[in-house]
């Protein structure tokens, strides 16, 4: 209630509009005392990416609320009020105009009547996750937690449910490592079209529900006009996300938290990344278990750098993670499905890079998964359940790769690096080691001996002499041959039913 109040005071007064900057001479935010100081960004320097994250390589991300109602994909409770867009069209033909049915009234359509989080947790453990990640609230400032500080969240509207919490406890019951997202640092500026009108037509001046101070705490009040960015410049907005974002890590202490943007605004993101630091030392009795990405580029160690459909072009210094979907980020009617191979690949070449893989798995508004797409969590499992010893627990190798996929020049990813599913040929290879194995993927079949430069006695890359190398998935006795310039494995008589496949490379001791 307080901060609906709140809200209405800063609609009618233009405080919000007229803010600007977010920094502060001494940050005086309330945090949970420990080790890591806002006001010492060196403190910072002590943070290592833990080891289960390191040793994890792929998580499942549910990247789900009431934008899925409509089945129109991505940002519907931002287009539903650009007038002409595919989105506002359908808005208005099947639910009316934005100036009477807007998104508060998309959000008590949202049920998840069919939602079973404990089987799809045991589906996303078979193919092969070690950590999984709830949305916490999109742009659309819609919490999916318990919230005390939030009407609009799910357990007061929508399911009636703490999605976050039940995820959270269906994750744990299977040993997976927890993860919430986060998106609400662009709220502010992304919901600003709630507050404009139609330019012409019938409705042409009518406000849209969004200019209405009685849903002020869901739409935020209007910005200031240069408040254009996907971050905002409001000091104001920058201490409600503080709020919000402790509210959730103080409640459900997640093992890793996503932030969809940069560290969001200055000085108060990083009293948000101490407080979820030493609120997770003090939850796991002084062991850091965290895990915070954002999206600045070049890392430094103190996070964990994250690419939105894109992947590394080399090895990494620091643990990475690249956030991508199996198809659009919300649930649109006939959607294209990313191929289980395509999964695999990327996975591989990403752990090859020092790497993790996050992957949003589509669900419907009603909670469950098309049938289709749990035939590509079964082919993952198939996949990960033999060869995933080259995978899980595995380091870079001296180089991450050889072949045409490796060349300088390739299509590039959308928030940068290199594009997430691209094209490999048979002797494209990616290279991991574990417990002082190598690891090759060949990551399309081979056609026709596999030849592997990378390891042939004048590459140097490895003075040790091989000892054995097998096929991971086969039990059929290879035959092979190291060389001056590769080492030479004849084609298996028989290969599994996979398209990467993976040799395991035993050195002498």
């Amino acid at each position: 209630m307080k901060r609906m109040l709140l809200k209405k005071m800063l609609f009618t007064t233009g405080l919000i509009a007229g803010a600007i900057g977010s920094s502060h001479a001494q940050n005086t935010l309330p945090i949970v005392d420990g080790p890591y100081n806002p006001n010492k960004p060196e403190s910072f320097k002590q943070y290592k990416c833990p080891e289960w994250f390191r040793d994890a390589k792929f998580g499942i991300w549910a990247h789900w609320g009431p934008q899925a109602v409509p089945r129109h994909g991505d940002w519907y409770a931002k287009k539903l009020y650009q007038q002409g867009s595919g989105d506002n069209k359908y808005h208005v033909a099947t639910y009316g105009h934005p100036s009477k049915f807007g998104y508060k009234d998309i959000i008590p359509l949202w049920k998840a009547e069919k939602w079973d989080p404990e089987y799809l947790m045991k589906l996303y453990k078979k193919a092969g996750a070690k950590y999984f990640v709830s949305m916490g609230s999109h742009h659309d400032n819609f919490f999916l937690w318990k919230s005390k500080i939030h009407r609009w969240n799910a357990v007061e509207m929508g399911p009636h449910k703490d999605v976050v919490g039940i995820w959270q406890k269906a994750a744990k019951k299977e040993g997976l490592h927890f993860g919430v997202s986060e998106h609400l640092a662009a709220s502010y500026t992304w919901f600003q079209t709630a507050h404009g009108a139609d330019t012409s037509g019938e409705f042409k001046g009518v406000p849209y529900d969004g200019n209405d101070p009685a849903y002020a705490d869901l739409y935020n009040t209007k910005a200031a006009p240069n408040d254009k960015g996907w971050i905002t410049k409001s000091p104001e907005w920058a201490k409600e996300w503080f709020d919000d974002v402790k509210e959730l890590v103080d409640a459900y202490h997640p093992d890793l938290v996503y932030s969809d943007s940069k560290l969001p605004f200055g000085d108060t993101g990083l009293a948000m990344m101490a407080n979820y630091y030493n609120g997770n030392l003090k939850a796991n009795n002084g062991k850091m278990q965290a895990v915070y990405n954002y999206k600045t580029m070049p890392a430094d160690g103190t996070y964990v750098k994250d690419i939105e459909r894109g992947v590394n072009d080399v090895i990494a210094e620091f643990p990475w993670q690249t956030d991508t979907s199996i198809g659009d980020w919300f649930y649109s009617t006939g959607q294209k499905y990313k191929s289980a191979s395509e999964i695999i690949q990327m996975l591989v070449d990403i752990v090859s890079k020092n790497g993790n893989l996050l992957i949003n798995i589509v669900q419907t508004p009603e909670g469950d998964i098309e049938q289709d797409m749990v035939n590509t969590l079964e082919d993952l499992g198939t996949w990960t359940s033999a060869n995933g010893e080259g995978i899980y627990g595995s380091r870079p190798w001296k180089i991450y790769g050889e072949g045409p996929s490796t060349a300088p020049s390739q299509e590039k990813g959308h928030f940068g690096g290199l594009k997430d599913v691209r094209k490999y040929g048979s002797t494209d290879y990616r290279f991991t080691t574990k417990n002082g194995k190598v690891y090759v993927f060949v990551m399309e079949p081979p056609t026709a001996d596999i030849s592997i430069v990378s390891l042939g006695k004048n590459a140097k890359l490895d003075t040790r002499e091989i000892a054995a190398v097998k096929l991971l998935g086969s039990t059929e006795k290879l035959s092979w041959k190291q060389g001056d310039d590769a080492l030479t494995i004849t084609k298996p008589s028989s290969l599994p039913k996979w398209k990467t496949v993976a040799f395991e490379v035993v050195f002498k001791k």
